[in-house]
């Protein structure tokens, strides 16, 4: 397969960024890159590495699968030349045999990475605005509309990264007296994963720490019954006592 269409640059203003989460777009000096694209997979397949070496052979190999090795190496070649071509300053730092993405350059998805480790420890700081905009990031999808087989890790990667930091987020606003941006941060880990328990559980504790008692018994209800219909399996014991100790008082 010949990647053989040609890219260029819309006026605009920005640092150098490129966003993967919910679509590709690259951003630099001079605005918005307009890329082919095998140059897409090639910035994307580098960015997911976290700015680590690659090497050559293995992005050929990783992104043009059904390519013979010859014509993969050219597709890299190519790649790199609309890069080259497409920017003020390289986003690639290719060498002989390995390439990298250039430190200069912002990625959303790694810093959302980065951020997301850092709340599920015990004692980072997480102010409401950094929290909230850490919330957006992690309800995004990771390259949603590709279909591209290197990518299927690396969104099952990062739905475990953003289901536990969610998690994390959601206890911290319940201990600071946030409820409502506790739900939010819960209800976005749901739309994630429907079935998650814990994610319900952090709801359902959202609730009875706002003193909502009803709330959390139906919000316990409708995923008992969720979790029978799709799964043909009953919530867990300690999900279950949770909300039974609440009805008993």
């Amino acid at each position: 397969m010949n990647e053989a269409s040609e890219g260029g640059r819309r006026t605009g203003t920005g640092g150098e960024r490129l966003v993967l989460l919910g679509r590709f777009e690259l951003f630099t000096g001079s605005g918005d890159v307009v890329l082919p694209k095998g140059a897409q997979r090639l910035l994307a397949f580098l960015a997911i590495h976290h700015g680590d070496a690659v090497s050559r052979q293995a992005a050929a190999e990783q992104l043009w699968p059904g390519c013979r090795r010859q014509r993969a190496n050219a597709n890299v070649r190519q790649a790199l030349w609309h890069l080259r071509r497409a920017t003020d300053r390289p986003v690639v730092e290719p060498s002989v045999d390995r390439l990298r993405l250039s430190p200069a350059l912002t990625v959303d998805f790694c810093r959302a990475v980065e951020a997301a480790h850092l709340v599920v420890g015990p004692s980072a700081p997480l102010g409401p605005r950094v929290a909230d905009g850490l919330v957006d990031a992690l309800s995004q999808d990771l390259l949603p509309y590709w279909a591209e087989e290197w990518l299927a890790p690396e969104r099952r990667r990062w739905e475990q990264v953003r289901l536990h930091a969610l998690e994390a987020i959601a206890q911290r606003f319940i201990s600071a007296g946030a409820h409502l941006a506790a739900l939010e941060a819960a209800f976005t880990a749901i739309a994630i994963d429907p079935v998650r328990e814990t994610a319900h559980r952090t709801v359902v504790a959202a609730h009875l720490a706002q003193g909502n008692c009803g709330s959390a018994l139906r919000h316990y209800q409708q995923y008992r019954a969720l979790l029978h219909r799709e799964l043909g399996v009953a919530p867990s014991a300690q999900m279950t006592r949770l909300v039974a100790s609440q009805a008993a008082m």
